[in-house]
């Protein structure tokens, strides 16, 4: 008699919605790298690949507000944080990895057609610095706007670094630009438009099943560092198109879920829709062996291996970069009280 059997999501039960949630896609998937649906060995690095960088950012709220302004107008806002920042590896490991570009911003938002200045926050003690607010009008006056606006500026600023660093991927056969030299991964799912930067998204958490039944079972067969063809995904509607392939970055334990260590990556999508740029198929090509690599080990981190360990080390870069939420929060306690004449409220 055939016995129940329960397998484990692998991830932590706080983590909002797991790792394997798998909803159904609406949209269309066609071959574009060959019409036979099987794993693809890992390749090695090539020598001519000489940096990859590990692109992600952070943002942080700092306190929701409410703004009158000298017109008489009122309305929410909110002073918020974020910060963008890169790690510099050498992917042949000859030189030791190097922090670039993590420096916090940050803005007061505030709700349009409100007449604002920059908020400065001057230290008692000038060794914590000065703090500036740049002003950031909000698309709309509801509550999560202020959020939402610092999101979209931490999304822009990312994407920016990321396609800055990267080689420049040709955008059809007759682009004879570079080939790959500098590769960045971006932690998450690709946004905004196509820059044209050698640029993989690495998406960690599988939140929706793009691959239909008679192919999703190659996920739980890939053994690590190999990975599927790459296809082209056009969302409904044809709004955002991308490559995208899957990568096992480890073996599953036999009590998890058999796509545990799977990681889908994608890039942006050329106009040509029957045209595979060289560089995207070399990035497809060594992502097995640089993954399995850069991959975080279970009793370290509780997202691993998919939380890769570049990232974990930016995370606590950016985090030291934003400061300590509570002593920023006294600080803006402190200026706007000064506004009023009056000593902060502890």
């Amino acid at each position: 008699m055939a016995r129940m059997r329960i397998r484990l999501d692998p991830w932590p039960v706080d983590l909002q919605g797991g790792q394997l949630t798998l909803k159904a896609f609406d949209g269309t998937l066609d071959d574009v790298e060959t019409p036979r649906w099987a794993a693809l060995p890992a390749r090695p690095i090539p020598e001519r690949l000489k940096q990859v960088f590990v692109v992600d950012g952070k943002r942080r709220m700092e306190s929701r507000i409410f703004i009158e302004d000298p017109q008489g107008q009122s309305g929410l806002g909110g002073f918020g944080a974020y910060v963008v920042g890169a790690v510099d590896l050498c992917p042949h490991g000859t030189r030791q990895a190097e922090l670039l570009a993590v420096k916090a911003q940050r803005l007061l938002a505030h709700a349009p057609n409100l007449l604002v200045e920059s908020a400065q926050l001057t230290p008692r003690n000038p060794h914590t610095g000065q703090l500036e607010y740049a002003p950031a009008p909000m698309q709309g006056h509801d509550p999560l706007a202020a959020l939402n606006t610092l999101q979209q500026h931490m999304l822009g600023a990312e994407q920016l670094l990321s396609h800055s660093l990267a080689s420049r991927v040709p955008v059809d056969e007759t682009d004879d630009r570079e080939w790959l030299t500098a590769l960045t991964i971006q932690d998450g799912t690709l946004r905004g438009q196509n820059l044209q930067g050698a640029v993989v998204g690495c998406v960690k958490t599988m939140e929706t099943m793009y691959l239909p039944a008679d192919r999703a079972g190659l996920l739980s067969e890939l053994k690590p560092g190999e990975r599927t063809p790459v296809l082209r995904m056009t969302y409904e509607g044809g709004q955002f198109t991308r490559l995208i392939w899957y990568v096992r970055l480890c073996e599953a334990a036999f009590y998890q879920h058999p796509m545990s260590g799977v990681m889908r990556l994608e890039m942006f999508a050329p106009d040509d829709t029957d045209f595979l740029p060289p560089i995207v198929r070399q990035v497809a090509n060594l992502s097995g062996t640089l993954l399995t690599r850069l991959g975080s080990r279970a009793h370290k981190d509780p997202r691993a291996p998919q939380n890769l360990i570049p990232t974990a080390a930016l995370e606590q870069a950016m985090n030291r970069s934003m400061g300590n939420a509570d002593l920023v929060t006294r600080r803006i306690r402190a200026h706007i009280a000064a506004t009023f004449g009056r000593e902060a409220v502890a």
